[in-house]
Order: structure tokens, then sequence, then C-alpha cells
């Protein structure tokens, strides 16, 4: 496995994607991992990623100072280079000019890092830097530079330590993928074989070993990550499991039916319906902030999937879609995270029922668990769903939640699933859906004015729903979506695109 060292770097987690996508195993760990943990761990590499701070500010995060003396190789990224290069010796300071974005890297010497590239040969990176470095360590030599940085990449004289000034992890890095793997491989000598089918099997001897002959309990929602979930435990152990699907009265138009129906035909295993839509209406009555939405939600679910799961018998375990961002965000590079997604898991549940959890996606990006859900034979169009949040419609309601604004959103949402469906656009983006707006504008319907809802359509192009931007969806396709809301849901009169990118705003409006 490689051992990934936070500092803060919003692109740490892209670091760890790229190299699983290498089949190589990694973990993120914050900066301060105790030396004996990783002596534990036995990592192949070691990532320092990048970070907002300067390596010569007096409160700079630095790792344990015995790291360089594990023997094992190590790459510094952005910040983690000045981390490597401080630690040998050398001096970094602020930059007279920063630089930030796209940036041209010319090879001076390729090695192991930079093998398949020619020496002079220029290469597009992306630079996310304001220090400089004013004196190389002794023994380091320089790999690489761009026109603001004379050393943009540079090794140790064992060639076991590389530091590098731009970003490999993101996508603008053009050979970023080739000089991860590079260090994965040729360096570490890392093995790719983190693959689903061994992920499979191991993760089932692990189930088996940690709930024996006792019952598990699996709330399903239909989403991805529950039902890849409940997939696994079931190939683990069988009738053991049981799911409890709650219609909560904010799921899209027909969830509580479609679900019932392919999730029956596509597993096998035991799954109990609950119409819960009239308690949850109910208690969110009145309510308008988004967090008192999610909280509301998810203490009437707890109440809902309690009462359920009682009738059952010998259950000891609940299972959670818990994934690996979700992890790692109750994790920051400083210590515990003051603040979770509210939604994330069912966080009542297991303190309230006296449960244990089984978390068997907790090592896995969302790509992943597609991935192992095809590997376990789900349907492709049930794996290849778009996400939905826990909370359902009711964050894409803006304002007060009522049966009549649910019924708005899920018509006009179905109409939008249909129409890009029909245009065969539904798998080249990465989430859709329309939001009702707290607002009414002035329209015109036959010799009438009107005064109705606007309802705001959202697509988005993401890999992992970290970053994302607006899906350009053809114009002709728009016009339809926007024109059958218009003329088939009852109280809308506008409908708006929504442009915006992830940053600055997020995919969820709430």
């Amino acid at each position: 496995m490689i051992l990934i060292l936070d500092f803060g770097s919003q692109y740490t987690q892209l670091i760890a994607r790229r190299i699983r996508e290498a089949h190589v195993y990694c973990e993120i760990h914050p900066f301060n991992l105790a030396i004996e943990r990783i002596r534990e761990m036995r990592p192949e590499g070691i990532v320092l990623s990048g970070g907002p701070a300067s390596v010569y500010a007096v409160d700079a995060p630095m790792p344990d100072s015995t790291l360089n003396d594990l023997g094992i190789p190590v790459l510094g990224i952005c910040y983690g280079m000045g981390v490597l290069l401080q630690r040998a010796g050398g001096e970094m300071a602020r930059a007279d000019h920063r630089e930030f974005g796209r940036a041209d890297l010319v090879i001076d010497d390729a090695g192991e890092l930079f093998a398949g590239f020619e020496p002079g040969e220029s290469t597009t990176v992306w630079m996310s830097h304001g220090d400089r470095l004013e004196h190389m360590p002794e023994g380091w030599s320089v790999l690489a530079h761009s026109r603001n940085s004379p050393v943009a990449a540079c090794r140790d004289a064992s060639g076991s330590q590389f530091a590098i000034q731009f970003h490999p992890e993101v996508v603008h890095t053009e050979r970023g993928r080739q000089i991860l793997e590079n260090f994965v491989f040729r360096v570490c000598g890392a093995t790719a074989d983190w693959t689903m089918e061994n992920f499979i099997e191991r993760e089932k001897v692990r189930i088996r070993e940690q709930v024996g002959d006792a019952g598990v309990v699996c709330g399903l929602s239909g989403g991805v990550d529950s039902t890849v979930t409940a997939a696994l435990l079931h190939e683990a152990i069988g009738d053991q499991l049981t799911c409890i699907f709650v219609d909560n009265g904010v799921l899209r138009r027909d969830e509580a039916t479609t679900v019932m129906q392919v999730l029956g035909e596509a597993m096998s295993c035991r799954i109990k319906p609950v119409d819960a839509s009239a308690t949850f209406l109910e208690k969110l009555a009145g309510i308008e902030d988004p967090e008192a939405k999610r909280k509301t939600i998810g203490v009437t679910f707890i109440d809902v999937f309690e009462e359920e799961a009682k009738a059952l018998d010998d259950v000891r375990y609940l299972a959670q879609g818990t994934l690996y961002p979700d992890v790692i965000e109750s994790v920051s590079f400083k210590g515990p995270s003051a603040t979770i997604k509210s939604h994330h898991n069912v966080g009542g549940l297991p303190e309230r029922m006296n449960l244990e959890l089984v978390e068997p996606l907790r090592e896995l990006f969302k790509d992943e668990v597609r991935e192992l859900g095809l590997a376990l034979g789900l349907p492709k169009d049930v794996i290849g769903r778009h996400p939905f949040p826990g909370p359902g419609l009711a964050i894409r309601i803006l304002g007060a939640v009522t049966a009549q604004r649910v019924a708005i959103v899920q018509a006009a949402d179905a109409i939008l699933h249909e129409e890009v469906r029909a245009a065969d656009w539904y798998d080249r983006i990465w989430q859709m859906f329309a939001v009702l707006l707290p607002v009414h504008t002035v329209g015109v319907m036959g010799d009438e004015r009107t005064y109705e809802n606007v309802v705001a359509l959202r697509a988005v192009d993401s890999v992992d729903g970290m970053t994302a931007d607006w899906s350009r969806l053809p114009y002709d396709l728009l016009a339809r979506v926007s024109s059958r809301i218009i003329n088939e849901v009852q109280g809308v009169n506008r409908v708006v695109y929504d442009i915006s990118s992830k940053p600055p705003a997020t995919i969820e409006w709430e």
C-alpha cells in the first residue's frame, strides 16, 4: 500500500484516486500520524500532499522528524516538496512571482520519476504555489524546471526521495498519472493487485468473521451505496441480512415502487418496505432551514427504522454504506473535524439499539463502489443511477416542505429524467435534478397573467462529486424539458438552468 500524509490540500483525495486507479491500494492519514503507526502499516511508499501553509511559517505542519529514517521512498508534492527539502537542509522562501494554473514543465533528467519522457521535453502541469526554493539541499539534483520554478522537480542522492512543485494528481497536468505511476511502480515497487474481485473475497471473509451467525439489518434507499452494501452482505451471509426500505415522502416520483421491483429482481435478499411518508411530511411541516430539515429527517428515520428493526430476530449489526470520502472528511489534517455532513451516516441507531456497525465500503471511492456493484452482478442501470441525497427532495425544495411542493418537484424531476434519457445523455452526466425555488414570477398563459413558481434545473459533470462542472446540455433538449415542465406541472411558469461549477458553488442547492 501507499500512505498519503495530508497537509490540508484540496487535492489530497485526488492523489488517492489516481493511485487507486492504478490498482494500488492507498490510504490518507493526517500529516502527524505517529511513526509507530506508520511502521505497523508497512507502506511501500509515502506521498506528502500539498497544503495551504508555508514550511517556513512558525506553526507550519510537519510530520514526525524520523519519517525519512524509515528507508521508505517518499514523494513530496508542492507543500510536501517544501517539507522534504527543508528537512534535508534546503531553504524555502516566498517567491517573487506566484505560480497558479498551467505551466510548461521542461524535463532536465528523466530518471525513474519521469520515465517515458525525453530530456528537454516540455509538458503541461498544474502549479499552485507562492513559495520557492532558495537553496538546494546538499546531494539533491534538479529533474525539471518551469519558467518561474528553476527547481520544479528534484531528487536526493539515494534516488528514493523526490520533490515536485506541481500537482500531478489533477487532470490539468497532462501526464500526471504517468508520473504518479512511475513513483508507485518504478520507485516503490508496488504491485497492481487492488481489484474488486480481490476486494470481494477479502471483504466476505471479514464480514463473516465480524458478524458470525448474528442478524444484520440494512437501510436500503435504492441508491448505489446502500444497494451495493446489501448485495455484498447478502453474498457473504445470505439470509442473515434483512433490508428495510423506508419511504420518507421526499423520494423521486414512484421511487418506492421502482426500488422494490428492480432490487427485488436484482437481489434475492429480504426487503421489508415501510411507507412512512405521512409521518415525515408531518415532522417537516414549517421547517425551512436546510440543516434542520436534514436533522429532522435523520431523527425521524431513526425512529421508524428502530421500530421496524426491533421486530426482527437476533439483529446485532447495522450495515451502512459509508464510503472512504466520508471517513476522510471525519478527520481533518489537524485532527477530528468539527463538522461532518449530518446525512452521511445514521448517527443515532447503533447507540439506541445497541447495534455494532458493518461498513464494507468504507475503503472505497464512489467509482470503486460502482465497479464493485458490477463485479457483484448488479444490473448496470442500477449501478449507473445518479447520486441521490439522504434528505431526498427536502433539500431540493427551498423553503417549506409540503405535499404539494413535493409533488411539483417530483413531476419536474421526472420530466427532466425522461427527456435526458430519451436524448441518450443520462450516462454522460454525473448528477441532475430539479430544484423548486421559494420565489414566484409573473408569466403569461393564454390570455391570463400568472404568478407562479420557478424551477431550476441542475446537471453536472464530475468523476466523484468532489469537483464538478455544469453539463453543456443541448439547447433543444433544455427547451423540451422547459416546455414540458411549464405545460405539464401545475404551478410552474418559469424554468432556469444552473451554470455554476463546484467550487465555488456546491452541487446541491441546500
